[in-house]
């Protein structure tokens, strides 16, 4: 069939965040406005051309019927080989693997990761590059500059694809590939963790999980993975089957949006673990019976223990976290002797390190933990990794933590997100913040004296860039931090994430409830930004 070019005009406001280009699904639905975006990708992305093209999303709604645009431009832009999720389905975590696995000149995936989905909700795409990795600044500024002054598109008049049988199809010139989305991805898991270990805990008898795929993308990996391969008992997933409205619930892994698995931990009859993952299987969350660890802690209790996983028994590089991410990585890396890295927040911050062999391990406070076996980050490897220690140690998952909280002291933390706050309102409130940050050295803030106070910034050690403006820190002496951000993954107002920590270092003290811990940071948190006078806000929509 012939590709036809189709004339069109510049849309405002197509600047891919962190994670892409997020909108509402009416937003994508307008005439155009998908096709121009991708335009651009293919526009700026030059090797695409007689090149391999992976694509997939989390199957919220509209994932489809873009899948379908996409693979037609993509036939018109002359790309030789689309690899495709079957179903248009593909973790995000997933599509990394088959990127580097296959060799492709990129991917783009569909997605808006932990944001509700359906007609009148949220859908998102991003490009990502060969490494397998979110594309770097570079990159979405080039497709970004496009999208502004795009005036025509290409797009083939072929029919449509059946993404539901796997095998090689043809579309014009192109050919399609729709793969089984869970094979390659499961058998890289298997070569990263002891699945013999895995299977004894599950068949030895008392151990109980559940794993909440909150009708999302990873619900298809985790029957395979945990229920077929690990002998893990039926029904341990469950909301197993992707919706396209995640069954009108919120896909995200958290103590409030995941309440009927933590009811499951609750008490003396509660799981010994469970675990969920999000819209499109990046983020995870890790309970014990009775107790949640945090993201920061997972992250600093995996690069503690990895030896113990068959695919991290050498050791590790290095580790690197987000900047708001709690400072509890850092005592492991200095006791093992490796570097420990601050980025700003956005997984594509640790691709050159990870591509440089600087670091093994990485992860952010938002759920996020991954590793080099991968570009992404990775929920349901997260989950094996955690059965995997479980599995040696035979502990459960609270007295691991503990037992590093032991070794390394303990890192209170906790997140507080003010969701759908006016943009003015809050840009003023960090304005604000920044005025002040000069005469904060050195002053006392309730009973804490500041240390350090700065607008951080970031300079990669691999190729120099440069990221500003990437949050407010204010550092209190002996290791406590609070942190102001505005988060860039919503699709309405801003949400203002406030990040408090307090380093403690006697167990004796390990146990307090962590808001009453870190209650007078709090405080001085909400009072130094002027949080309710500015955004009239009294409490936090989110704790974490």
């Amino acid at each position: 069939m012939a590709a036809t070019q189709v004339s069109t005009t510049p849309f405002d406001g197509q600047k891919p965040g962190t994670s892409g280009l997020r909108k509402k699904v009416k937003t994508f639905q307008q005439p155009h406005y998908l096709e121009n975006f991708v335009q651009a990708i293919f526009d700026t992305q030059r090797g695409l051309a007689g090149g391999t093209l992976v694509l997939g999303g989390d199957g919220r709604f509209y994932n489809r019927e873009a899948i379908q645009t996409i693979l037609r431009m993509a036939a018109a832009n002359g790309v030789a080989r689309a690899l495709v999720g079957q179903g248009g389905i593909l973790s995000t975590p997933a599509a990394s693997c088959i990127i580097r696995k296959y060799q492709a000149q990129g991917g783009i995936i569909l997605s808006a990761s932990h944001n509700p989905g359906g007609p009148d909700e949220d859908f998102g795409i991003k490009f990502n590059i060969d490494a397998g990795g979110p594309a770097p600044e570079s990159v979405t500024n080039a497709i970004f500059e496009r999208t502004a002054s795009i005036d025509r598109y290409l797009i083939s008049d072929a029919g449509a694809v059946d993404l539901d049988a796997v095998g090689e199809q043809a579309l014009d010139n192109m050919q399609v590939q729709v793969l089984d989305p869970v094979a390659d991805y499961a058998a890289l898991m298997e070569e990263l963790f002891d699945f013999n270990a895995i299977h004894q805990l599950f068949n030895s008898g008392g151990f109980r999980m559940c794993f909440d795929a909150m009708h999302a993308v990873t619900g298809p990996y985790a029957v395979e993975i945990l229920e077929n391969r690990l002998g893990a008992e039926p029904g341990t997933v469950m909301n197993g089957k992707p919706l396209e409205d995640f069954g009108g619930g919120h896909p995200d892994p958290n103590l409030l949006h995941a309440h009927d698995l933590v009811a499951l931990t609750q008490g003396a009859a509660g799981l010994d673990f469970g675990a969920a993952s999000d819209g499109d299987g990046d983020r995870n969350m890790i309970l014990g019976q009775g107790f949640f660890v945090t993201p920061s802690d997972s992250l600093a209790v995996l690069a503690a223990n990895a030896h113990l996983a068959p695919g991290y028994k050498q050791g590790i590089a290095g580790v690197a976290r987000s900047m708001p991410t709690s400072q509890a990585a850092d005592r492991v890396a200095e006791e093992l002797g490796v570097e420990c890295f601050e980025t700003p927040t956005g997984w594509k911050f640790f691709g050159n390190l990870l591509d440089a062999g600087r670091i093994t391990l990485c992860g952010e406070e938002s759920f996020g933990t991954g590793s080099a076996h991968v570009r992404e980050k990775d929920g349901l490897w997260a989950v094996l990794f955690w059965l995997n220690l479980l599995a040696v140690k035979r502990h459960s998952v609270a007295e691991i933590v503990r037992e590093h909280w032991r070794r390394f002291g303990r890192n209170f933390y906790t997140r507080h997100d003010y969701e759908g706050v006016d943009a003015a309102a809050a840009g003023e409130l960090m304005d604000h913040l920044r005025i002040l940050l000069p005469d904060l050295p050195g002053k006392r803030l309730g009973a804490l004296t500041v240390e350090y106070a700065d607008d951080f910034s970031y300079t990669d050690p691999i190729d120099g860039s440069t990221a500003a403006h990437q949050g407010i820190r204010v550092g209190f002496a002996g290791g406590s931090r609070i942190v102001f951000r505005l988060s860039g993954t919503g699709t309405q107002g801003a949400t203002l994430r406030v990040y408090i920590e307090r380093y403690e270092p006697d167990p004796a003290l390990h146990d307090q409830p962590v808001q009453e811990a870190l209650a007078p940071l709090i405080v001085t948190a909400r009072e130094l930004a002027q949080i309710e006078a500015r955004t009239g806000r009294r409490e936090p929509d989110v704790i974490t």
